[in-house]
């Protein structure tokens, strides 16, 4: 099972591990342009703090992200895992899994990044700040630029078996799964559900739906379950207490959407 994630806008410093070996990332097959993002943010936010703030979309008091961007080579690193942060990743709270599930993490979950494409959980960067939503002057939009490599990286990172995509749509756009790899992702949306008036209301919650998808990713892991098909995670997420709706698509080459729906969001 390979489990697609967003990144977090939030990170924790940079640790004090040694700087950035760009050879030493997951999905070698991403290293050349994850180059030359690397190359253009640092010399963007090196040469013109306001026009980098305005790249990328920083208010006033974020101002410090862009030194924290020139610094990426030289700063210090520590394992993705515990450079995101944010609602998800404290609802998957990995430092708290025991030893077989944090080896299941390792090989199983994949954060999409507007600078390095996509790392696993073990590889160790600096604290940065470039969604997927920048445009960067030289490379053009970060969604799109990310499309090419991902094109030749991601089937075989998929493998054989289950994709689960839990990205937010502005990094769903680096990487869409097509034909075979398709049938076998599923995408999940979690919705609330609600009484009015006798009337049973659904809405899409936001910062709720973050957390559902952490604590959901955080329970398979524990669980040890290994889904291979989307119909087979429908049963898996069921047994685990989720309330899951699910209709397989009516053409091939279309990939799966599951809803999880919650009655009480914490």
């Amino acid at each position: 099972m390979l489990v697609l994630l967003p990144p977090s806008e939030g990170k924790a410093a940079s640790g004090r591990g040694a700087p950035l070996k760009p050879e030493s990332l997951s999905l070698p097959g991403l290293a050349e342009a994850r180059a030359a993002v690397l190359d253009e943010l640092v010399e963007l936010c090196a040469a013109d703090q306001e026009k980098a703030r305005e790249v990328l979309g920083l208010s006033e008091g974020l101002r410090g992200e862009i030194a924290k961007n020139v610094e990426l080579r030289t700063a210090g690193t520590r394992p993705a895992g515990e450079v995101y942060t944010g609602v998800l990743y404290d609802a998957l709270d990995l430092a708290s899994l025991d030893a077989a599930a944090r080896r299941r993490a390792g090989k199983s979950l994949l954060v999409f990044s507007g600078l390095w494409g996509a790392v696993r959980m073990g590889d160790r960067i600096p604290s940065y700040r470039c969604s997927m939503g920048v445009k960067l002057p030289g490379l053009g939009a970060l969604g799109a630029y990310w499309r090419g490599p991902m094109v030749q990286v991601m089937p075989e990172a998929a493998g054989e078996g289950l994709v689960l995509d839990l990205r937010s749509s502005a990094y769903a756009a680096a990487w869409k799964p097509k034909g075979e790899v398709a049938e076998r992702t599923a995408s999940v949306r979690v919705l609330h559900s609600q009484l009015v008036d006798g009337v049973e209301k659904r809405s899409v919650v936001s910062h709720f739906n973050k957390a559902t998808k952490g604590r959901m990713v955080r329970d398979l892991l524990v669980s040890g379950a290994r889904p291979k098909r989307p119909a087979e995670l429908v049963e898996a997420l069921r047994g685990l207490g989720y309330v899951v709706e699910a209709e397989a698509p009516a053409r091939a080459g279309r990939a799966w959407s599951l809803d999880v729906v919650v009655t009480e969001i914490h």
